[in-house]
Order: structure tokens, then sequence, then C-alpha cells
């Protein structure tokens, strides 16, 4: 029996492995795999059928003629989508739904790190000093959520059994549980009007560029937080440094940006009322096994001819 070559581009490869042996899979396939590092050889590059990968850098793809099928091991894939020559009949799948143990904790936890007095209490500390502060309640209090795809559901699914009344934005609106308004994009200025913090969960697409500007900051309260855990793209840097030195908003957690690492010479570094993260939402210690799992469910898919999961509409860039 024909086996199908499969290749896996990446440098932890030995979780994808174990899952596609543990499926049954393993016969079926004629796998290899290289780190990230190294470029595939001109017999890999003719044979394979189905890939799995970080990034692809240009020129790679046309030289895949077998190629059928490209597992993106991220949730995005706007880098895939910029490439020049990105075969229209290739089939792209992403990561989409594998930061849902991570991320809803991760920005839960931003919401309580602007709210609650700890980092305050921390420098405190450190001048041995006792200054009694006032937490600030969630409870009561307006999370907006523009992008509620899986990720922005969870999180409001957190945030509603804190008392918090969570509304937003999704491309096709339809009720939800735990959100009080799903609103269309049409909705976006209601969003911001009506939050005490707003969290970007956008994709990266021509459409979403620059998205949150000077005119939308300014319908946000001057007591809101913007957090973004989407893409760095979504916002238009230099008018949230200006928004926050003018206090037309109360300060941001950002988490994701246009260039990663951060320059030091960024102006984000030293903006009073900008939190830094170093893109600590999505990571997992155990996240390699997550995409894994979707992984292995497509190769099988894949394998009996059957439809994919997370397929990428290249359309709406996600």
């Amino acid at each position: 029996m024909s086996t199908v070559p499969v290749l896996l581009w990446a440098d932890t490869t030995a979780p994808y492995v174990d899952a596609i042996k543990a499926a049954g899979l393993a016969e079926r396939i004629t796998l290899q795999a290289l780190p990230r590092k190294e470029k595939p050889s001109a017999e890999q590059l003719s044979q394979t059928e189905a890939l799995m990968a970080y990034t692809v850098p240009p020129g790679t793809l046309p030289a895949m003629p077998k190629l059928r099928w490209a597992q993106v091991m991220t949730a995005g894939v706007e880098e895939w989508l910029a490439l020049p020559d990105l075969p229209q009949s290739l089939t792209l799948t992403c990561a989409r739904g594998t930061h849902t143990e991570s991320m809803p904790e991760n920005i839960m936890g931003a919401l309580f790190y602007v709210a609650k007095p700890y980092a305050t209490a921390v420098e405190n500390q450190k001048r041995g000093t006792w200054v009694r502060t006032v937490a600030q309640p969630l409870t009561g209090k307006t999370l907006g959520i523009l992008g509620l795809g899986v990720i922005g559901q969870q999180v409001a699914r957190i945030a509603s059994t804190l008392g918090m009344r969570v509304i937003g934005t999704r491309r096709r609106p339809q009720p939800m549980p735990n959100v009080a308004k799903v609103l269309g994009s049409v909705g976006t200025r209601e969003v911001l009007a009506e939050s005490d913090f707003v969290l970007l969960l956008l994709p990266a697409t021509p459409d979403t560029e620059n998205f949150v500007n000077a005119e939308r900051l300014a319908l946000m309260k001057p007591t809101a937080w913007l957090l973004n855990f989407g893409r760095g793209h979504l916002i238009k840097d230099d008018d949230l440094i200006a928004a926050v030195k003018a206090k037309k908003i109360a300060g941001a957690v950002l988490d994701v940006f246009r260039q990663e690492p951060l320059p030091a010479e960024h102006p984000f570094w030293k903006a009073d009322g900008i939190i830094v993260l170093p893109h600590i939402g999505g990571p997992h210690p155990q996240r390699d096994k997550f995409v894994a799992r979707l992984f292995v469910e497509n190769l099988g898919r894949f394998l009996d001819g059957k439809p994919l999961k997370e397929v990428v509409d290249r359309r709406t860039g996600y």
C-alpha cells in the first residue's frame, strides 16, 4: 500500500509523532521531520503532499508540486496569506482553538492586574512602605470584546461568573451564552462607548489594519482600559500613546505588537499607562499537544478524503 509523504517542519516534533502513532496513522504516511532553521531537500519539496509548519519563506510552495494541504501551527495566518506565491489550490488550516486554556486565563490575569493594586503593593514593599489602596471591583463592570470567537466566548464565560457584563462584536452576530449583546461590526462604536475594559481579539486582515485609531479611542471612557491580545496591527501605535498620555483612556495592556520582539527604542516601553507583555497570551507548557491533537484529526480526515477542520477562508483572512 502506498503511503502519503508528510513533512513536519518544526523544532518540536515529538508530540506530533506520538499523536500520529497513537491515532494509528503511522503506517499510512511517510513522515519526515525537519528543524525550522533547515531547508527541505529538493526531494522532500517534490514529494511532500501534507505539510505542518509555522511559516514558509517565499519560493518554497511553488517548489512543492504535490502539496495539497498545509497545517499552520498558529491561529494567525497573515504571513501565509501575504506570500506572493501562495498556490490558489492549496488548502490551509490554522491552529484556531488551541489557545483556549492559556489565553482566557492570561486575559483575566491582565484584567486583575489593572483593577487590583498588587503591582503597587510590590513596589511599596521594596521601599518598606505601608500604603493602603482600594482594589477596584470587576463585578458590575462592562467588558467589551471585539472579536467574539472561541477565545472571546471563553473569556465571556469566566468574566460573567465574576459578575461582569459582557458585550461584543463578531462578523456573524448571533446570541450566545454569557454575552448581553452580540453586535456586528457596525456595533463597534457602541461597544467602545459602553465598556470599562475593551478586549481586542480581532485577526490581522486588511480591514483591521489600524482598527484602533484616534477616532475610535475617542469613543472610549476616560476610565477605560484597552487590552490587545489579538494582533499588533490592530492598533495605530502613535494614536494609542497620544490617547493614554492625554488621559483620554486610562491605559492599555498590550501582548502583541507589529514587530516582535518589541524594539528597545519603541516608545511603548517608556509610556506611562501602557503595559508591555512579551506575547505571553497564547503559549502553554502543553500547547504542542493541543496543536498535535488538531493536526492528527486533520491528518486522518486528509487521508480519508474528508473535510478538514479550521480551514482558512482567504477572503476574510482567517
